[in-house]
């Protein structure tokens, strides 16, 4: 039998909640099992730190209504079908406090996305089975100049966190060289990314060419680090996730909650403490008491905004050496420069124009 509805206040408003004792997390060994009332609550208590993420942002909804369990599985971009999936448009009966954003996808296709401008709607969007928060790196005013390069640190096989830490180091020495700031946090799995704030005045393609010069020269600055798009190129190394800043493609929020057992949370961290956490350790049991004591330590990420001109030179330099266009991810239309989509083992000169 469901137990009944009850409600939540969400900085002044109410939010419903049914079901709210669905179990939506399994005990583990070392974690408490999460019902749908706690997940609710838990964006509540961060509630600051997870507006600040997503506030005025199109924002994609990954939804898991019927729990985090072994055999459900998540829809995919390729068609199959699984019982948890992203939500890209505004589900229909949404309540009247949800804004919406328009974007547009690479097809050309539009759609009314969510676009949080309160913390009731991230409160009603956990009711509603959402775990994990995608936003764009717009806002509302403009969706077709981004506010944020995103420096995705992705952990190949044969390397883990502590790779990706050491990786985020010389990260961080060479924002501070191209007189930038980043802002670091856990990825709630295995990975580490670094957000830094940009002035909003370049395209989508732009922001790409500069994440990539940004992983090149990490590339010639440090081992283990490759930007290599086909994952039988990337050996043991930390991949610079650079298709991450193409248009229509999200990383998982600060504060948002992974479909991991043990609910983990991405979460901010300072850059004096990332060789020593254990990202396991934050989670939905652990981060609001976290929150309470340190508060949000991306709290100034919004005080300034730097300029990529440092960062598209590099890649103007790199194109002159040959090094140019990067493949897109697979869905992608075919995009101007781009090198044929065909991984490197199947390179031939029927599908290579230098084969």
């Amino acid at each position: 039998m469901a137990s009944p509805a009850t409600e939540i206040d969400a900085a002044g408003q109410t939010v419903r909640v049914t079901n709210p004792d669905r179990v939506i997390y399994p005990a583990t060994e070392s974690t408490a099992e999460v019902t749908k009332l706690q997940i609710v609550e838990y964006y509540v208590a961060v509630g600051p730190g997870i507006m600040r993420a997503l506030d005025h942002r199109p924002t994609t909804l990954e939804r898991w209504p019927k729990g985090v369990y072994e055999g459900i599985k998540l829809s995919t971009r390729s068609g199959d079908h699984g019982d948890a999936f992203y939500q890209k448009r505004v589900p229909k009966g949404a309540p009247s406090f949800v804004e919406t954003a328009t974007i547009e996808f690479p097809s050309g296709r539009t759609a009314d996305e969510v676009c949080p401008t309160e913390l009731a709607v991230v409160a009603w969007a956990a009711q509603m089975g959402t775990l994990t928060f995608h936003p764009w790196p717009v806002r509302r005013d403009d969706v077709d100049h981004p506010d944020e390069l995103r420096i995705d640190l992705d952990p190949q096989p044969g390397t883990d966190f502590h790779d990706a830490v050491r990786v985020a180091g010389a990260a961080r020495e060479l924002l501070e060289d191209l007189g930038m700031a980043g802002f670091p946090k856990t990825s709630g799995n295995r990975g580490v990314h670094i957000y830094v704030r940009i002035e909003p005045r370049w395209t989508f393609t732009d922001v790409r060419h500069a994440a990539i010069a940004f992983g090149r020269e990490l590339e010639r600055r440090t081992d283990g680090v490759t930007t290599n798009w086909w994952k039988e190129e990337r050996g043991q190394s930390i991949f610079v996730d650079y298709n991450q800043n193409s248009r229509d493609r999200t990383i998982a929020s600060a504060y948002s909650l992974r479909p991991i057992a043990g609910a983990p949370v991405s979460t901010p961290v300072t850059w004096d403490e990332l060789p020593t956490v254990d990202p396991k350790a934050f989670n939905l049991h652990t981060v609001p008491q976290r929150f309470a004591e340190l508060g949000d330590l991306h709290e100034s990420i919004d005080d300034r905004r730097y300029s990529l001109e440092k960062l598209l030179e590099i890649y103007a330099a790199d194109e002159e050496r040959g090094l140019g266009e990067m493949p897109y991810p697979p869905d992608y239309p075919k995009m101007p420069g781009e090198p044929p989509r065909v991984q490197p083992s199947r390179k031939n000169a029927a599908n290579w124009e230098n084969g």
